[in-house]
Formats: C-alpha cells, structure tokens, sequence
C-alpha cells in the first residue's frame, strides 16, 4: 500500500490570549490511536490546573483515518468539532492537537467559543513544521570501481539517499528512494549501465522526510 501524506515534524505550541481567557494550543505527530491517547494525557497532567484541555486528532489520512474529538465540558459542539473542522482542512495525517484554556473571567458564548478553539488550531497549525510520511523502497547496488561515483551522483540526482557503502573486489551500497523516484532511477539504470549495475530490491518502508 502506497503512503504519502504531510504529518507534524515536531511538537509545536502557541500560546494565546482570546478575550481574556489564555489558549495553549499544543500539536504534536501521533502516528496511532494508543500515542494520540498517551499524548492528550501528558498535556493534561502538564496543564492540570486548566478549565478545559479539549483533544481533537486525525490518525491517518483519507478515507481510511480515524478521527475524534472531545469538548472537556465546553458547551457541546463548542469546542473538539471546530478544532476537527481545522484539521480535516489542513491536510494533515497522524496528528493530535490539545487546546488547553485557562479562564479569564468573560464568558465567550458559544460563536466566541467555536471561534476561539478554531483560531488557536490554524495558529498552531501556522507555526508548526511539516514533514512527510511516504513509502521508501530500498535497493542493494553492485558495480565495479569505475561505476562507483557516475551511479552514486544519479541515484542522488533523484534524492536518493546512499547507506552501508562496501568497497571490496567490488562497489556495494544501498539507496533509499521514494516511490516516483525509485521509478525514475530503475529507467536510468536500464538506460545507461544495463549490464554493469546489478540491483536488488531490499524491500518497502514507511518512513518521514522534510517536507521540501
């Protein structure tokens, strides 16, 4: 099954004051339910003095993600739906976010509410830095000294990125490609050393790479 989709790279947290009240957005890549899970019960014991800690997360991507949120005795509807609404729109997978509020003493009413918990989402989704999580498949490469750099410089051309290099009675290393470019780079092998490069397919992955 083909994986590619934009997951956090890292915990991101703003910090936000909304009509008196103070909103601490916390996103964080959570790549199954149990870490999703595991994550809101960190916030909450960070942030246990807090009025509300209301999660919302989406593990996956597609029709196949697992999607839930809560309003942590924000009025119903108030508070996780409209913090879900946001992350549905930005395209992220594996992602969890808690928003942890702090009373100031005016009451928001339920628009403000709704507004308040979205606005503090798009703000740590604003600040947060993305990564992507998509297959990999790894090939074992075999040529003689003379192939060495000419094969490395192409496979890197395609991003390509070179492990466990051996030099012996011949040149060995693997490389990693991504999907597309694990296409590209087997035409270009059939094209320019069809005889001198042997390859083997070590096998697929699922692996998280720099958003570029």
């Amino acid at each position: 099954m083909t994986v590619n989709y934009t997951v956090p790279a890292r915990k991101t947290r703003v910090d936000l004051k909304i009509k008196k009240s103070r909103f601490i957005a916390t996103a964080a890549y959570t790549p199954s339910v149990d870490e999703a899970k595991e994550f809101i019960a960190d916030i909450k014991q960070e942030f246990s003095d807090a009025t509300h800690n209301v999660p919302a997360y989406i593990i996956g991507n597609g029709a196949s993600s697992v999607e839930q949120c809560r309003d942590d005795g924000e009025p119903g509807g108030t508070a996780g739906r409209p913090m879900l609404a946001v992350l549905k729109g930005s395209g992220l997978g594996d992602i969890t976010v808690v928003v942890s509020r702090y009373f100031g003493g005016t009451k928001l009413g339920t628009g403000g509410l709704v507004q308040a918990y979205g606005h503090s989402v798009k703000e740590v989704l604003n600040a947060l830095p993305r990564a992507r999580k998509t297959t990999i498949i790894t090939l074992n490469l075999r040529m003689p000294y003379s192939h060495y750099e000419p094969v490395k410089r192409a496979a890197q051309m395609e991003d390509g990125v070179v492990s466990n290099e051996e030099f012996a009675v011949d040149v060995r290393f693997d490389v990693a490609f991504e999907l597309p470019a694990w296409a590209r780079f087997r035409i270009i092998l059939a094209d320019r050393w069809p005889t001198r490069v042997d390859s083997d397919e070590l096998g697929e992955d699922v692996g998280i790479l720099p958003d570029i």
